[in-house]
């Protein structure tokens, strides 16, 4: 079997190995693969692992070799599914590898809104403990998460990581899913959600319904002094009335680790905006995270060569 790996930088930069992908056959590995050069990459290829790569009909026309094509992550928009079924090639994805990293990150972002550390620290480095005539100060008001109300906006493996985390830090848990599910204590429609929650955490797939949930009119529902993190897609947020809201103060903050357009555009509504704080999509990165993801790469290739695929979605 002829392997190619179109875009292997994104899931692997140096620091794992692709070793364990020579038991099936011949491997290749790219780094970065421009549009263009896509076809003459993988025109002989019997299976491509990728990333971000958009695999389309007039791609798939000038590769007949090409069964199989494994999807490094769990999102696989970039693939033309309709025209795989009809060059009989096997797509899988990786569902639920990224749960602990998320919701790890979320409450990263719940914790610096609510004790502000760095805040603190950048103002101790500079020097102001040592002019300080007191034994303690605080640059803003601090929040004490017990007691506080989390809603979570989609409740699958992630979103129930996450009410478990907080629960353990007393916060009452109230979410919205569109599936009813017996584990969820509190259930409430979007208006309550929005309307109730002192943090507003998302985890819902992108969809027709979905796309810009957090928009002027569910803002307008919210505390003053709610905070929101998506950690999910960002076009669940219209991230220009979110910057609205910001400058108006009428949310007390905004925290994502997802945009609009990746790599953030330079007219991105969200740059430079009050209390709002923005990662460069990491909640997947942990070395840990990666790993269990590339071990699930390898075990759907194995599946797939044993004729018994998994993970698979066309």
């Amino acid at each position: 079997m002829k392997i190619t790996i179109l875009d292997g930088n994104a899931l692997n930069p140096g620091d794992l190995s692709w070793k364990p992908l020579e038991q099936f056959g011949e491997v290749t590995v790219y780094d970065r693969t421009k549009d263009e050069e896509v076809v003459s990459r993988i025109a002989d290829s019997d299976a491509i692992l990728l990333n971000k790569i958009n695999i389309t009909e007039e791609i798939l026309s000038k590769c007949p070799n090409l069964k199989y094509i494994g999807v490094q992550a769990t999102g696989y928009n970039v693939i033309d599914l309709d025209a795989c079924r009809k060059h009989g090639i096997t797509v899988t994805n990786v569902p639920s590898y990224s749960t602990a990293g998320v919701a790890q990150l979320v409450f990263a972002f719940i914790l610096e809104f609510a004790s502000q550390p760095a805040l603190h620290s950048e103002s101790v480095m500079n020097g102001d403990w040592t002019r300080c005539s007191n034994f303690c100060y605080w640059k803003n008001p601090l929040i004490e998460l017990e007691g506080k109300t989390l809603g979570i906006f989609g409740y699958g493996s992630i979103g129930s990581r996450v009410a478990l985390i907080a629960e353990s830090f007393g916060m009452k848990v109230i979410a919205y899913t569109r599936t009813p599910k017996k584990e969820i204590s509190n259930p409430v429609d979007v208006e309550t959600l929005f309307r109730e929650s002192d943090f507003l955490t998302l985890h819902a797939p992108l969809t027709d319904k979905t796309k810009f949930i957090v928009n002027k009119d569910t803002i307008s529902l919210m505390k003053k002094s709610a905070y929101i993190i998506n950690t999910a897609r960002g076009l669940l947020v219209n991230e220009a009335d979110v910057r609205s809201a910001l400058d108006k103060g009428s949310i007390a903050g905004y925290a994502c680790d997802v945009v609009s357009e990746e790599p953030m555009k330079e007219t991105n509504p969200l740059l430079g905006a009050r209390n709002c704080i923005i990662t460069p999509h990491i909640a997947w990165a942990a070395v840990e995270t990666r790993q269990r993801l590339l071990d699930i790469v390898i075990e759907n290739l194995k599946c797939y060569s044993k004729g018994k695929p998994q993970n698979v979605v066309s």
